[in-house]
Parts: structure tokens; sequence; C-alpha cells
């Protein structure tokens, strides 16, 4: 009997092996992402988006038509203290650079306050930049309140209405020099009667499907996100599920904020700030996660993403205060550059005498890479069928 049991597993694997193998080929076996750290390549220190007058954040870039860089970033006047002003007097504006890596250089601003009590009438914040055939996409969450626009300290009942108000939202145009034209309306409400509920949809993150329709996913309650799509950038966007993204790690909640998502070898993939180091085991650094729907996630194999300390192209490191809002310049279906909102300061923007956007180039995938993860995907089904243990 055991002879029988120990033939039979031999055909199996001899059958289905051969199986495995074509669909490792031919792009059907699922893949798994590739360690995100082992991309990154020295940073060059005269990159970047800089200013001495300005705090200067976030950080989200496309090659235009024109052939120059464009980046979105988040500025505000340094006569005013980093936070709580970001909340109350942040704008999205736009540099450009002839090369991905920079230096930037600022141009406009994108989206200034506006008049006539719209939910994003005093603060644009968190932008990010897709492209849909001709129609640039400028996701950001913005705010209002009833005061003033600050000119100094914030009170904190301004503070709080402001924070409270906070909605993803977007602007469109043909260029990336624009016009921009507004949306009247938020993209995504929080959700009553879920795990949103008396909460913010923020720190948008959306990738363009090759459909047009928009896979986006938006953080609210509890340094939590959920995840929507719809089959126009204009909406109406429909929740994946009704739970947030979330994991545990020894029974505490991995908080986590700043996503950027991306789909590469069929795999969506996101990035984000890892605000307790339960995921990377290093605060605020970076976590790595995977999905096959971009509605269930999971850490991936290797889940650091990024380590706060940056090696520099002229060999030196140093330690970030922060190391924050990553986003990705996608080439030809490769991420090639991360951008970061970062500071300098013994750590968290609150000491921090300086922030800008950094960028830091990314290797090129390695040739054969996807079906080398393809091939040990098929090996262990074989190796399992052979062993009698379970095939996940």
């Amino acid at each position: 009997m055991m002879l029988f049991r120990k033939s039979y597993r031999i055909l199996l694997a001899l059958i289905f092996a051969p199986v495995m193998a074509m669909a490792a080929g031919s792009g059907s076996e699922k893949a798994l992402p590739e360690p995100f750290m082992e991309r990154l390549l020295p940073a060059p220190k005269d990159g970047g988006f800089q200013r001495d007058d300005m705090w200067i954040w976030d950080g989200s870039v496309i090659q235009g038509e024109d052939g120059l860089w464009h980046m979105f970033a988040s500025m505000w006047p340094k006569t005013l203290p980093f936070s709580p002003n970001w909340v109350t007097n942040s704008r999205v504006v736009r540099a450009v650079a002839k090369r991905p890596e920079g230096p930037y250089t600022y141009v406009e601003d994108v989206l200034p306050p506006r008049e006539g009590g719209f939910w994003d009438g005093k603060m644009t914040h968190n932008p990010t930049i897709q492209r849909v055939n001709g129609t640039y996409l400028l996701f950001y969450n913005g705010s209002t309140y009833d005061a003033p626009i600050p000119t100094g300290p914030v009170p904190e009942a301004v503070r709080r209405q402001a924070a409270g108000n906070q909605r993803v939202g977007l602007a469109i145009a043909s260029s990336p020099a624009g016009p921009w034209t507004r949306m009247d309306k938020p993209l995504i409400e929080a959700k009553p009667g879920t795990w949103e509920e008396g909460s913010v949809t923020t720190n948008p993150a959306a990738w363009v499907e090759s459909d047009g329709s928009i896979l986006l996913l938006y953080k609210s309650k509890r340094f939590r996100y959920g995840a929507a799509r719809s089959k126009h950038f204009l909406g109406p966007y429909v929740r994946l599920t009704e739970k947030p993204i979330h994991w545990d790690r020894d029974g505490q909640a991995a908080f986590y904020e700043d996503a950027y998502v991306w789909k590469e070898h069929g795999v969506y993939q996101m990035i984000f700030c890892d605000m307790k180091g339960l995921v990377s085991g290093e605060n605020h650094a970076g976590g790595h996660a995977f999905s096959y729907d971009g509605a269930e996630w999971t850490l991936a194999p290797q889940p650091k993403a990024y380590s706060r300390t940056v090696r520099w192209e002229d060999g030196s490191e140093t330690v970030q205060g922060s190391l924050e809002r990553p986003q990705l310049i996608i080439q030809d279906g490769h991420p090639t550059h991360v951008i970061f909102a970062t500071a300098d300061g013994p750590g968290g923007w609150k000491r921090a005498s300086k922030t800008w956007s950094l960028v830091i180039p990314l290797k090129k995938p390695e040739v054969g890479r996807a079906d080398d993860r393809g091939r040990k995907r098929q090996g262990l089904f074989a190796w399992r069928i052979w062993t009698g243990s379970r095939v996940r």
C-alpha cells in the first residue's frame, strides 16, 4: 500500500510539473513580489525639490509631453510651524526638472485656496499623479474650516475642524501644466455603520488599469486603509470590502499610512510608512504588501521596503528624521525611482528644521526574475505532491 501511494505521488509530480512549468512560462502562475529594499540605489544629494523658505512635503512625479519631469508636492511657508499648520495652510504645487532625480524648480501653485465654501477650499495636500490616455489625474486630499486661513500658529479648535474635514478628491487636466479642473465634491466619503464611521478619507493611492478603470486605496480611521474601484476616474467608487486592510503582529495592530499602489508582473503591490515598526522592525520605516485582486492584501515575504537610513552617492549615510510618503515613477511597467517626503533632525517632523522631497533611483528589474519565481513555485508544487504535504 505504501509503495502504491509513493508511486502515485511520483506519477502526479511527473504529470503536473510540466503543466506548472507551462503556467509559469505563460504568466498565468501567480508571482511573488521582489524585495523592494533590494532595488534602492544611492541617492543624489543635489536632487529632489528643496526650498529654504518653505516646508516641502509629499512629491509625486510624471513625465509630460514636453519631456520635462513634473513633480506635484505640498508646500507652505516656514514662517509658520510645520505642524499643525500643514492641515490648514498646505497647498499643492508643481515643480519641474530635466531629469527624474531633479533638482526641481518651483513653477506654480496648482490647487490654491478657492472661495465658495468648497470642501477643499482652504487646504490641499498629499498629491499623487496618474495618467489615463490623454488625461492627467491628480488625486489629493483637501479640507476646509470656518476660520480665516491662519497667519500664525493654529488654534486647537481650528486644527480639529480642519483635520476632521479631510476628504479625498480629484483634479483633471490635459497637461501637467493645467489648467486643472477640480471636482465640486470628494471622490469618496467615510461610510457610516462601518469601520470608517465618524472619520475621514485621506492619503489616496490610485492605480489606473489597462481598461482605464481605477483602483483607489484611501486611509480612514485608526491608520488603516480601504479599497474601492471605479470604471471611470470620475466615479462612482465602489468599495471592494467592508473591512479595512490591516495586519496584526504579536497581538498588536500595525498602524500605517502613506500607501502607494502599483501593478507589476500581474501582482498589485503596496509600499507604505510603517508607523510603529511592527511590519518593518524599524519605527517609521517602510512596509511592503501585495495582492492578486486589490482587496485582500498580504505582507510581502520580505516586508521591509526601506529604512530611514539613506545611502548617498558620495558614499555617506544619514538617518533621516522622517522618510515618509513613498511615491514611484513607473516606466515601461516597472518602478524606476521612489520619491520620499523627508526631514532632517533627530526624528519626526516636529523636531525638523528642514523638509524636502527626495528622489532615489531604483535598480532595473532582473531579466527572467518573474520566470524564476514561477519556476520556484512549480518546484514547490511538485515537492509537496512528492512529500504528501498540503499545496497552498
